[in-house]
């Protein structure tokens, strides 16, 4: 619900559980004045505090008033150079030189339903569930305007923010920054909470006291990246996943970013989110309009758990497109971890057959069948079927698979090419290279400038013209390196700039194109696992495959970091053999089921490998799968514990909405001599309710919950799966 109150220009944004309130002053400047637990109503403005603070300057409108400072006020989209020496919003440079940007209030419209952005991921939502709020600032002196966009979730406590950037001179602007999000917190001490690490280690959360001055992380490697993913958080102290205020905010983008937050001289806190300033500069001629992607917030009164579950009802309901919305999502197996680049159509059918026999429902041909590919170092963008390995092309293997009862699904990697390919030596200029400098390669492959419509039109038309012959029913979309010499041969050199964002809006605009071609077919995505995990591509890819590590002890860490913002119906997971070509570490069957059951479920090997005990195994696997679909995808998820690499049992909880539910799942650690016995305690239970854990007897709601469950002693890396249901 947006509240406007037009005589103060104060707006309220009220959602089931918070509020958010700006307040345009007297001289135009629009206050941050408060964003946390929920308050019926009132000007929040008379928090803010004022006194004549040395060395923070006054703007003309003060007057004599040295207690009036832009550098001391919390403020909704900062400007820069005039006055406040926080983290900036928005630079500009015009065509004098000057780099001020000062912006003043001048109206604002409440509107039903939820903007969209056109090119860019945004949440959507119906009059029903959304409501959009415009303000327009403007810098007169700069020819100016700035319009913020907020969409307000009620039910999900989701306040979303874009800015739009509007050139009304008769000059054109240089834009060096444009944050998507900017919000301003009381002198208080927080926590900063990100989450980063690698390849194969992804997601894995850091918390640190916010200390003076500022801290960031993000990504200039034309992805979100491995190392940071553009999902951060601001708590209390003492802030857990039951209690304590935290705030979480994530960037719809998939490209660089920055998230920063700075603690200032006076204690306060600012946050900013969105595209990092490197190597950006977009020029806006005069009438053109930028747009910065979407940032999505979520404040919590009662610690992460409930963050998290706001951002997952979110995410399921108002960003994900999902073609298998409201239908079970077939079990799949991927051959990769098969077969990798060495295989025949023969030897393909036969692995499909042993799947099929044993309930998989879903055939994935992964990387190697186009062009000459035999390896990685070649082929990349000739994408027609190599018929050396498969006589008749992808139209025949795929009938072959569909014979079986199993649906087809096919890898791509759409972005790159190889230099080794008939698409490079026709085409040398397509690639992204800086001129007369020597090439950067990464996995033997070089980046397509996808800013150029004309070669998103040759790996549409190509890469259509396979799924239209073929009946695929799902697409694994990767991209497996980093962007380097980002240069583009069709951009003039004083927008070079512009490069990077153009990329990334490039990438949108051909997944956008595949789903509109092929509205019935899953595309998951991927870039060397989780390395553009983030809720941009889960607008155009419902699920996402969450690492290239498949050692289920390290996705504990993993999927338990990427459940702070993502719902588990987005993570790839799959079981895959032993020992893991990651780690070297050999799990029990079982263990591995759990663990990617938490996920989209499916496997990473040759099933037709394994031992009689081990297909049963498979079998009850996906029947437990499909009985617990519709529970993990859409209950409430509940992080009982924190994995450790020490013999602490890592657990987490599936709930359903009615509570009458609940799924408990443990993974043990190492084994030590000695352990103790150990209790779990519940949470989401509906507290007046029993529950019958398996077929012991009865269990109060409220002794699960504050008592705890008794775990049976669990050999090294067992798992215990154990259904609790209401009688």
């Amino acid at each position: 619900m947006i509240i406007h109150d037009t005589e103060g220009r104060i707006f309220t944004l009220q959602t089931h559980s918070t509020t958010y309130q700006m307040k345009a002053d007297q001289n135009g400047v629009l206050l941050h004045t408060y964003y946390g637990p929920k308050i019926q109503q009132g000007d929040l403005s008379r928090l803010i505090r004022y006194a004549d603070r040395g060395f923070s300057p006054n703007p003309d409108e003060a007057g004599s008033d040295r207690t009036y400072s832009l550098d001391t006020l919390p403020q909704e989209y900062s400007g820069s150079g005039a006055g406040d020496f926080r983290l900036p919003s928005l630079e500009v440079e015009r065509r004098d030189g000057s780099y001020v940007a000062d912006l003043r209030y001048a109206g604002a419209q409440v509107l039903g339903g939820k903007y969209a952005l056109e090119g860019l991921p945004a949440f959507f939502g119906s009059e029903r569930d959304a409501d959009t709020l415009v303000i327009t600032l403007e810098d007169p002196a700069a020819a100016l305007r700035v319009e913020l966009l907020y969409g307000v979730f009620e039910d999900c406590d989701l306040i979303t923010r874009a800015v739009r950037i509007i050139n009304d001179g008769d000059q054109p602007v240089r834009l060096h920054r444009a944050a998507s999000l900017c919000l301003d917190f009381p002198a208080a001490s927080m926590d900063w909470v990100t989450f980063d690490g690698g390849h194969v280690k992804e997601r894995r959360p850091n918390r640190a006291p916010l200390r003076p001055g500022v801290q960031s992380v993000g990504s200039i490697r034309g992805i979100s990246s491995h190392q940071h993913n553009p999902f951060v958080m601001l708590c209390e102290p003492q802030a857990d996943e039951e209690h304590g205020v935290c705030y979480g905010a994530a960037l719809l983008y998939s490209g660089n970013f920055e998230a920063a937050a700075e603690r200032s001289q006076f204690d306060d806190i600012r946050l900013t989110m969105g595209i990092h300033p490197f190597h950006f500069c977009w020029t806006l001629e005069p009438g053109q309009a930028f747009t910065a992607p979407e940032a999505a917030l979520v404040c919590s009164p009662n610690g992460f758990g409930q963050m998290s579950r706001q951002f997952h009802r979110a995410v399921r309901g108002h960003l994900l497109r999902d073609p298998w919305r409201g239908r079970r999502k077939p079990v799949q197996v991927n051959s990769w971890e098969a077969f990798y680049f060495h295989y025949d159509q023969q030897r393909l059918l036969q692995f499909a057959k042993e799947s099929a026999a044993l309930g998989v429902e879903l055939f994935v041909l992964d990387d190697g069948w186009f062009g000459r590919r035999n390896d990685d170092s070649s082929s990349l963008g000739d994408w027609f079927p190599n018929e050396e390995k498969l006589p008749g092309g992808l139209p025949a293997l795929s009938a072959e698979i569909n014979a079986l009862g199993m649906e087809f699904g096919l890898w791509i990697e759409p972005e790159m090419v190889s230099e080794d390919s008939r698409l490079y030596r026709e085409h040398p200029d397509w690639v992204l290279n800086a001129p007369g400098r020597p090439y950067t390669r990464g996995r033997c492959q070089l980046v397509l400038d996808y800013t150029r419509p004309e070669i998103r039109d040759y790996i549409f038309q190509t890469l259509q013209k396979q799924l239209d012959e073929a009946n695929v029913s799902y697409i694994k979309w990767d991209m497996n390196r980093s962007l380097a010499q980002v240069w583009s041969a069709a951009i003039p050199a004083q927008r070079q700039g512009e490069v990077y964002h153009r990329y990334v809006l490039g990438v949108y605009d051909l997944l956008e194109r595949f789903r509109q071609a092929n509205p019935n077919t899953l595309i998951e995505g991927c870039s060397g696992g989780g390395g553009r995990f983030d809720m941009g591509m889960l607008y155009y890819t419902p699920q996402i495959w969450c690492s290239d590590n498949t050692d289920a002890i390290d996705r504990l860490t993993i999927q338990y970091g990427t459940s702070f913002a993502y719902p588990p119906s987005t993570m790839g997971a799959h079981v895959s053999a032993v020992p893991n070509e990651q780690t070297g570490r050999s799990v029990p069957f079982d263990t591995r089921g759990t663990v990617a059951m938490s996920g989209t479920f499916g496997y990473e090997l040759d099933l037709g490998a394994l031992s009689q005990e081990e297909k049963n195994q498979v079998i009850r696997q996906i029947q437990a799968y499909r009985e617990s679909y519709d529970l993990i995808q859409t209950g409430d998820y509940y992080r009982l514990s924190v994995p450790t690499p020490d013999g602490q049992p890592t657990a987490w909880l599936h709930v359903s909405a009615d509570r009458r539910t609940a799924l408990l799942c443990v993974v043990s650690g190492q084994a030590h001599a000695g352990a103790p016995f150990r209790r779990i305690k519940l949470r989401g239970l509906d507290p007046t309710l029993r529950y019958r854990a398996a077929e012991e007897e009865l269990w109060p709601g409220d002794m699960l919950m504050q008592a705890g469950y008794p775990l049976p002693m669990l050999g090294e890396y067992q798992c215990l799966r154990l259904w609790l249901k209401a009688e």
